[in-house]
């Protein structure tokens, strides 16, 4: 019977971990369409998507999932919590690149050059190719 209760308890801990192992992938993929998000948005190389949600995250003291959830939904609501679009901001601004002839280096980045357009707050800018 000792065996039979010891399975039940390794079956039960693989139970867990699957469950675990389940939120994660949604999780990693949820940050990673955020991460493309981000970098249309902000014009960043894609090494740098990362390192902005997870400072966005430390400036609005949100967790990065959260974040992430956000961002990803932020197209189709049209809008982001205003703590979230401010601590984006902050981020982007220390971040992006400069545009070509606004005086400072140019990108390393193989991405199209982001131009933004006035538009209502909060949709996401044109890419130009």
């Amino acid at each position: 019977m000792p065996e039979h209760e010891n399975h039940s308890g390794e079956v039960a801990a693989l139970h867990e971990e699957i469950a675990q192992l389940r939120r994660a992938v949604v999780s990693h993929a949820v940050v990673d369409q955020a991460i493309g998000v981000v970098i249309t948005y902000g014009g960043l190389c894609p090494e740098d998507g990362w390192d902005a949600i997870k400072e966005v995250s430390q400036r609005t003291n949100i967790k990065v999932r959260e974040v992430a959830e956000h961002l990803v939904r932020w197209p189709a609501e049209g809008s982001l919590p205003p703590r979230i679009r401010r601590g984006l901001d902050g981020v982007l601004e220390l971040r992006r690149p400069p545009l070509p002839g606004a005086g400072g280096l140019l990108s390393t980045c193989s991405l199209p050059a982001v131009q933004p357009r006035k538009v209502r707050e909060g949709l996401v800018p044109k890419v130009s190719r």
